[in-house]
Parts: C-alpha cells; structure tokens; sequence
C-alpha cells in the first residue's frame, strides 16, 4: 500500500470522481454524440486519473476507464454459458411474408390491443453483456446460441459499452439486481473504409464488409487491436426485464438502456398498427444508404412481454418477432471478361469479371456464371451492361443483362475446348452441366486439392492458407496433399513469400509462424478417418457421404478393398437391383451407384493407391479405432432419419445417441427407412415418409427411446402437424 491513510483516502475519492466525471463525458461522446469538452480536456482527467492510480494501485477498480486495454487474454477464448438461449430470427423475406407473420399474431391476440416495435437490423455480431451490482463483468458472443466465447477484455475497449452502469437507471432503493444485456457490435462504415484503406497500403489483406471485420475484432487476442478497430455498439434487449427490472413493454426496456448509459439506436418507431409497420419497413429500405453503418432489415417485435408468454417460441425463434429482410441491392455495371476456373475435381467454371460496384456494404469486381449452360440461358457476353446482386446479401451473382445497352458485334461465349490452366482436353459427360479438365496433373487442380485437404472441414492444418500453399507449390515443395507431412521447420522458415522488406531483403515465413504450422499439420494426422475421407476430394462425396463411409468400413484398406469388387453393368440380364446387390459401396445407405462409382474410380487409380500409401507411411490416421459399445445394441437394424428442428437436441447430438444404442441414421428417406423423426417445421423428408408408409415418431418418443435405450416398437406415429410443437 502507497502512502498514509488520509492520504489513500483523498485518492481514492479524486479517483471516483475522476472515473465519474470520464464515464459522463464518454456517454455524451460516444452514445449522445454531443462531446462536453475538448479532447485536450478529456485526455487531461485520463492522465490525472491513470497518475492517482499509479501512485496508489489499492483503488484502481475493474470499471475505471484506464482498464479498457488491459493485459492480453489467453489465445484460448473461455466457453460461457448464457443465462437464456440466444435465439435467431424467423425471415420475413418480402412483404407478403411479413403480412403473413402479422397475421399470426392476429390470430393469437385477437381484438386486444398489440403494439409492435420497430428496430433496423445492425449488420454487425452479437453480444450479451452481463453487470453484476452495477458493473460489467462479463461479454460473450453469440456462438451457438446456448455457449458462447468470454471476449471481456476485448468488449472493454469499446468506448460506448458502459463500464458501470448510470445511477438514474438503478431500481428505487434498492441495490443493483444482476442484469443481462444483448445487442450488436459494429464497425462504422468511415472505420472500414479506414482500416481498409490503411491495409491496402501495407500490402495486407481488406475486409470483405465491416460485419467480418467487427466479428474479427471482437475475437483478437490483443485488446489494444480491438481497441484500435473503432467498434461500436447498439443495445436491444434486456434479458427478463419484467423479472428484473419491473418492466412491462420493450420500449419500456429500451428506455431503460437508455438511461443506463447504453448506445440505442434511434431510429427505433413504436407501431400502433400492421399498416404502420409496413411504412417503417418500406422507409428504411430506401434509408439504408443514408446511415453511417450496414443494416440488412428491420427487426420487429411485439411491444407487450406478456404478449411474448402467450405466443411463446418455436425451437428456433420467437414467435413474437421477425426479421423482415431487405430485397438484395441491385447494382448495373459493365462486364469485361469471362474467365475460366478450374476446381480441385477438374470442373470448368466460368467467372465474371467486371467493373467493381459496391453492393450490400461492399465491393464485388466477379461473380461465379456456374456452367456454361447457365451463360447461354441469361445470354450473358463479355461487354454487356448486366445486373448484379448478392444472393442472400452474400454471395455475389449476375441477375440479368440489360440487351438495351448491348455494344454491336458482340458474340455469344463459349466454354474453351482446352483447359486454361494445362492445356489439355476438356470433356462435358453425357447428361451433365459441368465441363471437366480430363489431365489428372493439372496444376489448377493440384492447387485446389492441396487447399481442399488443409481447409478447415477436411484436415483442418490451421494457418495453411492459399499464400502459403501457392508458394509451396511454386518452391517445388508441395505436388500433392502427402508432401504436407514432409515439412519442417527449417525449411517453412525459409519459405520466400515473394515480397521484399524495405531494405530490399526478401520477406520469408519465419519461425514462429513455421513452428504453428508443423504443430498444426502434426495434429492433421490424427483426424479421424471421415476427414481424411472428404479430403481426398472424392467427386460426390462430401463431409456427409465420407462420415457414412468411414462408420461402415472403419479403414481406408477396407474401402480400397471394397472398391476393387467387380461389379456387373446393368444390362444384357443383370437388373438395377442385381447390380446393387453385388456392390458393397452403392448398397450403403445414403451412398448409391453414383457416389460408388466414383469412389471406384479415385481407389482404383494407381497414383491415388500411391498417395494413400505415402499418407500412411507419414502417420496420417487411415482407419478408427473400434470401440466396443457402451450401451446395448438395442436399436441394431434400425434406420433412422431426423427432420426439423428439435428442442431437446442438436440433429447431431440425437444422431449420435441413436448410433450409440446401435442404429443407423441415414440424410435420405426410403423404403428402408424404419422411422422418421419429425421436429418443428419438417420439410418433404416427412412428406416423403407419410408417402412410402414411414412410420413418423415425434421428438417425445425420440427422447423417451434414447433415455431408456429402448426400442420404438409400437410407438405412435406423428400423423397431425409436423410443425406443431409437440415437446410441451
């Protein structure tokens, strides 16, 4: 401890009302957008403030502004449990589909009185916040919706999240209640356009669109990056706000946050009316490109909290809100190329290229044509003024050609005869859309399965990006993906990455980043058999197809083995069921003649037994390990298929209790199929059930038969609704 009692006393009240004093001017700076004083001013009582805490640490607390850029956290971000699920939003797509939500809550309300409040949807990552007497204790990020990541010390950099919350919001005479908030953190669009532009000019990569780069900075492992990325915020919920603070409306809620010193957005209108909803949507579409920030919709929800308990929720979403999405923007621009992709499979894909415009909060030059079908069908030719939009405000794509501004002599395109990056033959197979590259060495394709393996759902080698892969092809190191395990950190170190430093010496690798590297490769190797699978980059099979091939043959020598039966061809007395039969591949569920056909192909070809070889002798895993089960085989013959959304399970988590008492969960309905287990809104999978005379069990008999390891002999079948809640 510093100095004499008196003395300590003195600091530790300047000190408070230091921390007061900078807490109300970062409210009217960073929420009220009204600054009191000068920066000069400002920056004074920081320094007065950080110079008492220096001389006596005893009162620096967790809420004083000199904590906002702390120590770095641990590179592991700790998992947090949220105290109330965070849901997501139904879609309300166009207004036909908002009509009908509001109909709904209608049908529910009746006569009664229904307000509606009316918010833009921030295009940004959500957060809950949680205060303990007062002071903020813990920031989380979505996640799943039920766990989350602890971002604390990152949230405490950005300046309009209050530290500690305003007195004139505490409830009346009494202490501080623990308080959840939620909301949004997002970057300004004058902040993207400043990061983007400094990073273009230190040769780094720029953000796609500020919701990317605001995730990312929330997830930093140094809070001073966070801190320097000039997030913000826009706070929208209380969590059980009528438990907890008395409250009776969401507008009431919203004032609250208010006064409590949180930022709120003020474009929020409480509606009296369904015909005053629809105007505040139709407005904020044609407002959106007016705002400092992105926004994709407008969230609405019913004002009365106890309207919220009587419509209730499905096992997705609230009943008693809706996103109403905007239509994607449309922009015109003039294309000026067709270039041809070729993928890690061979496939030809031609490529858009054209003017860059800015579309749904960022900059798009090319958008994929998919086939060349697809090319003749919008009559799309290089020089045409066209439209574009991204799909889903995601994914880009060219909508249409305006023939209107067509130059003349333009000629329709067509698909190369030769591959643009080997020069071999190409080849369009009977009845397909997709025009292949039939050199099994070319080098795009070599470039796109190395990608392929490293990426993150097959073998997951962390940090091995396109860059790196493309130099070490272009070094001689990488020809296929069994050279990754050849790499050391010697020679990663000294990977050229084709820049050069100031000083005119080349840019290499490093060791730090060479020693993440072989530590990531090294725990590739022990990925289970299904990744390994999907990573070879089977034509037709997918993460799906490689997980049922890995559970039914448990080695990749046991698929190489099944892949070498000779299988007839239908025709002159053999039938398609004949033909199944004797292929031990085509006749897994979920796999098919089709899928089979390819994974004889790849297995069949000597270089690829070669490669598998080379993979084998580098210590990548090439068979699980077979446990013996730890409950009895109860459901052993049994074919399952899971649809909808369930309540008390992840698809996933249901999928591995039922294969735990033994049986089969297949993606597909058929006539194999024993029973269909239909959650909320299920689709044609329960369509098709009913159609074949599936048996259909609700998520109660699921529950029921994975708790008691019991099979579902004459469970009832689900014949109501299948979107009707039936979990109680």
């Amino acid at each position: 401890m510093s100095g004499a009692p008196q003395e300590r006393e003195a600091a530790a009240a300047r000190a408070e009302a230091l921390r007061r004093e900078i807490a109300r001017h970062d409210h009217a700076y960073y929420v009220l957008d009204s600054p009191q004083i000068s920066d000069a001013a400002y920056d004074a009582l920081v320094r007065e403030l950080r110079d008492v805490e220096e001389a006596f640490p005893e009162v620096v607390t967790p809420d004083s502004p000199t904590q906002r850029v702390g120590a770095a956290p641990s590179s592991q971000f700790a998992p947090v449990t949220h105290s109330r699920r965070m849901y997501s939003l139904d879609n309300a797509m166009d207004f036909d589909e908002l009509d009908a939500w509001l109909a709904r809550v209608r049908d529910v309300v009746g006569e009664r009185e229904c307000a509606f409040v009316c918010e833009l949807k921030i295009d940004g990552s959500s957060l809950a916040l949680t205060y303990e007497d007062g002071v903020l204790v813990r920031a989380a990020t979505r996640g799943d919706g039920r766990t989350g990541e602890d971002v604390t010390a990152n949230v405490r950099t950005i300046r309009d999240v209050p530290l500690r919350l305003r007195d004139e919001a505490r409830p009346q005479a009494a202490p501080w209640p623990g308080i959840v908030v939620r909301g949004e953190v997002y970057l300004p669009l004058s902040a993207f356009e400043r990061i983007n532009a400094e990073n273009e000019e230190a040769g780094l990569p720029v953000f796609a669109n500020p919701r990317n780069a605001a995730a990312g900075a929330v997830r930093q492992k140094d809070p001073a990056v966070t801190a320097s990325r000039d997030l913000a915020t826009f706070v929208y919920q209380v969590v059980d706000a009528r438990r907890v603070l008395g409250l009776a409306r969401q507008s009431e809620a919203l004032e609250w946050l208010r006064r409590a010193g949180f930022h709120v957005n003020p474009d929020v209108v409480v509606c009296a009316s369904a015909d005053d909803v629809r105007a505040y949507c139709a407005k904020a579409v044609e407002k959106r490109v007016e705002l400092p920030y992105e926004i994709d919709g407008v969230v609405v929800k019913v004002d009365s909290f106890a309207l919220h308990d009587e419509l209730g929720y499905t096992s997705k979403a609230p009943r008693w809100a809706i996103a109403f999405k905007f239509p994607p923007e449309e922009k015109a621009t003039v294309l000026r190329d067709i270039r041809v992709q070729v993928g890690r499979t061979g496939a030809l894909t031609p490529l858009a290229e054209f003017d860059p415009v800015t579309v749904a909060g960022s900059t798009i030059a090319r958008a994929t044509l998919h086939n060349a079908d697809e090319v003749a069908r919008k009559d799309v030719r290089i020089g045409d003024t066209i439209v574009v939009r991204k799909a889903g405000d995601v994914i880009p794509e060219v909508v249409t050609v305006i023939e209107g501004m067509r130059p003349e002599g333009v000629e329709p395109w067509r698909m190369p005869d030769e591959c643009p990056s080997c020069g071999g033959p190409v080849w369009r197979p009977p009845g397909e859309v997709v025009t292949r590259c039939t050199n099994v060495a070319c080098p795009a394709q070599r470039l796109e399965r190395l990608e392929h393996w490293a990426s993150r759902g097959a073998m997951d080698i962390d940090g091995m990006g396109t860059e790196i892969i493309t130099r070490l092809v272009g070094c001689g190191l990488l020809h296929d993906v069994s050279d990754f395990y050849t790499l050391d950190e010697v020679t990663l170190a000294a990977l050229d990455m084709g820049r050069v430093k100031q000083d005119g010496t080349p840019v290499t690798l490093g060791p730090v980043v060479a020693a993440k590297l072989v530590a990531a490769i090294d725990v590739s190797r022990t990925r289970p058999l299904s990744r390994v699978i999907f990573g070879l980059g089977m034509r037709h099979v997918g993460s799906t197809v490689a997980e049922v091939l890995a559970e039914e043959f448990g080695s990749i020598d046991a698929l190489t083995e099944a892949a070498s039966v000779e299988v007839p061809a239908v025709g002159e007395g053999v039938s398609a069921a004949a033909a199944l039969a004797a292929d031990p591949i085509a006749r897994v569920e979920g796999v098919g003649p089709a899928i089979a056909a390819s994974v004889r192909a790849f297995l069949g070809n000597p270089d690829n037994q070669e490669l598998l070889a080379r993979l084998a002798e580098r210590g990548v895993r090439m068979a699980e390990e077979r446990r013996g089960p730890s409950r009895p085989q109860t459901l052993t013959g049994l074919t399952f298929v899971l649809t909808g959304a369930l309540e008390r399970y992840t698809r996933e988590e249901a999928s591995a209790a039922l294969k735990e008492l033994g049986a089969k969960v297949s993606g597909s309905v058929s006539k194999k199929t024993s029973y269909v287990v239909a959650g909320t809104d299920a689709g044609s999978k329960y369509d098709k059930a009913l159609a074949l005379g599936v048996p259909v069990l609700d998520e109660d008999v699921l529950v029921r038969m994975i708790e008691s390891g019991e099979p579902p002999d004459g469970a009832p079948a689900a014949g109501g609704d299948p979107s009707a809640d039936t979990t109680g």
